[in-house]
């Protein structure tokens, strides 16, 4: 479904709805924008644990893992719709910031169930677990995920993603305390 627009989207609604670039790497754009926001995530979580020391658990679950997906949920609608609407389709696969937000929230409790404090790569390797759960639930996309991808414009790019975000991180908080030592 291609019309034509004159609509312009803000720069910054292409930086966002891109993922900051990754949507535009070949092959499967929404993998390579997972694996990014991932990657991004887990940086950020490392910059944070520093600047948070005192904090408890569900604090920094809270401001460091649930508000920032959260955040970057509401942006990414609106850059989402923005991009949407100039290109005239209605989900375009270069289009990741709906990836982006699904795995932070994926990721959220790998802040609860790892200690984010220890050795970068035992933290990557923990990460895999809501990567690859998130991948399979957006692929996937089992009752309710499907449904949301009919809302209109942006809600209707982020949203089923985002469901698919929480279903990980639910099946990704189990796993972890499964196998947390």
């Amino acid at each position: 479904m291609s019309e034509s627009t004159s609509y312009k989207a803000p720069r910054w609604a292409w930086w966002v709805a891109t993922g900051f670039g990754s949507g535009y790497l070949k092959p499967a754009p929404g993998t390579w924008g997972s694996f990014v926001a991932a990657l991004v995530w887990l940086g950020l979580q490392r910059l944070a644990v520093h600047r948070l020391p005192g904090a408890d658990l569900l604090t920094g679950w809270l401001a460091y893992g649930i508000l920032p997906a959260m955040a970057l949920t509401w942006i990414s609608i609106r850059a989402s719709d923005a991009v949407a609407t100039e290109t005239g389709t209605k989900d375009p696969s270069f289009i990741v910031a709906d990836e982006w937000a699904g795995q932070w929230f994926a990721m959220a409790p790998l802040w609860l169930l790892v200690p984010i404090k220890g050795p970068m790569p035992i933290l990557a390797a923990w990460a895999l677990i809501p990567f690859l759960a998130f991948r399979l639930f957006d692929v996937w996309k089992p009752g309710l995920i499907d449904d949301l991808q009919s809302l209109p414009g942006g809600k209707g790019i982020v949203m089923d993603d985002v469901l698919a975000g929480l279903y990980a991180g639910t099946l990704t908080a189990l796993v972890l305390f499964l196998l947390r030592p």
